[in-house]
């Protein structure tokens, strides 16, 4: 008689995993601690010897939803394209993320939007990760010539406030409207003549 596979330990990542499940079936508003435990199979007191409250719990599950873009968006960065190239290709990245996390799991992005409302840190952190690699793609034209930019932090806040239309959920129901991609163009062609030396 063959015996049972043992289960995997239960670990912080299979928590997230399984919390993310729970909030797309349950949403934000009904879904408990004790929900993730019985998807785990395990009691919510061993949920919380990896996160200690609720609140520490979505956090963390905020920020890992987050710093999937942000994942995607840094590889980018660290490529080898002229700084042009990459700035276009990294807000088209943002972009088309942004639609494909509300369009692809609409439930689940709901939830998270409101998440994101409860945990202003986690989201102003993804903010600052997200101008940071700007000023790195910015400050990476100016240094090769491409772009006139005196302060590259301040170009690269002014850039993602100018695209805020395409990456902020609150503008989630117009990403799919026709002439979104046209739009995004536009702005796009706008902003890099304005940085180009």
């Amino acid at each position: 008689m063959a015996s049972a596979a043992a289960p995997a330990p239960l670990t912080p990542e299979r928590i997230l995993e399984a919390t993310e499940e729970v909030l797309r079936r349950h949403g934000a508003a009904k879904a408990t601690v004790v929900d993730v435990a019985r998807a785990l199979g395990v009691s919510h007191g061993t949920v919380y010897r990896h996160f200690r409250t609720k609140a520490e719990l979505r956090g963390a599950v905020t920020r890992r939803w987050l710093d999937r873009t942000s994942g995607a968006l840094a590889e980018i960065v660290a490529g080898a394209e002229p700084a042009d190239a990459k700035l276009r290709h990294w807000l088209a990245g943002l972009f088309e993320a942004k639609q494909h996390k509300a369009g692809d799991d609409p439930e689940l992005f709901d939830t998270y939007s409101v998440l994101v409302d409860e945990n202003s840190d986690v989201v102003d952190d993804h903010i600052a990760d997200l101008t940071g690699q700007l000023t790195a793609i910015i400050q990476q034209g100016a240094d090769s010539g491409e772009f006139a930019s005196a302060d590259p932090a301040t170009s690269a806040r002014a850039v993602f406030d100018a695209t805020s239309r395409f990456h902020d959920p609150a503008y989630a129901a117009h990403w799919s409207r026709p002439g979104i991609q046209a739009a995004f163009d536009a702005v796009l062609d706008l902003t890099l003549r304005g940085l180009r030396a």
